[in-house]
């Protein structure tokens, strides 16, 4: 049930994203929402249904709003491990250093895009101002805040509740003429 919930969280953020914030003015800067879900997924959720929703994301982006197929999935991919491995091996607690890792994350990653983007394609380079990368950030990082309150409310939420089979599946013992 968790990961149902958090795929129908993420796809109703990547149906926002690709047609509601694309739309938003450039100054106003659009925030990538499954950026944000995916390092909270890598906080929270365990390596195979991290990985599985984390690939069912990029494949869901690279299909709605990607140039070239797979970039999407390898670079949520390698963010995903990326915090994954940073998460297991941190010995400080994750509450301290959750949000600014999303913005020290998201220069990473955009920038390996970049290289990426320099050695396989050389004459399709997107652009890359600082000015506008530390605008994007900033704001990645001031969404994240109320993200992750939302996201954690949630997680909570639906690991709490015990789910009661129906009558039909559980196991009678005893006297079945009652």
């Amino acid at each position: 049930m968790l990961i149902l919930s958090f795929l129908l969280v993420g796809i109703v953020l990547i149906v926002c994203q690709s047609s509601v914030l694309c739309s938003l003015p450039s100054w106003m800067g659009n925030p990538d929402l499954i950026f944000i879900l995916i390092t909270f997924l890598a906080y929270r959720f365990d390596w195979l249904r991290g990985l599985l929703l984390v690939l069912v994301f990029g494949w869901i982006m690279d299909v709605a709003s990607g140039l070239y197929l797979g970039t999407y999935p390898l670079l949520y991919l390698f963010l995903f491990i990326f915090l994954k491995l940073l998460k297991e091996s941190s010995p400080v607690k994750e509450a301290v250093y959750q949000i600014p890792l999303v913005g020290v994350a998201c220069l990473i990653g955009y920038s390996c895009l970049y290289v990426f983007y320099l050695l396989a394609l050389p004459g399709v380079l997107p652009d890359w101002s600082w000015g506008t990368m530390i605008r994007q950030i900033l704001i990645l990082v001031v969404a994240s805040i109320p993200s992750f309150l939302l996201y954690n409310k949630l997680f909570e939420q639906i690991s709490k509740r015990r789910f009661i089979r129906p009558r039909i599946l559980r196991k009678r013992s005893g006297n079945y003429f009652r």
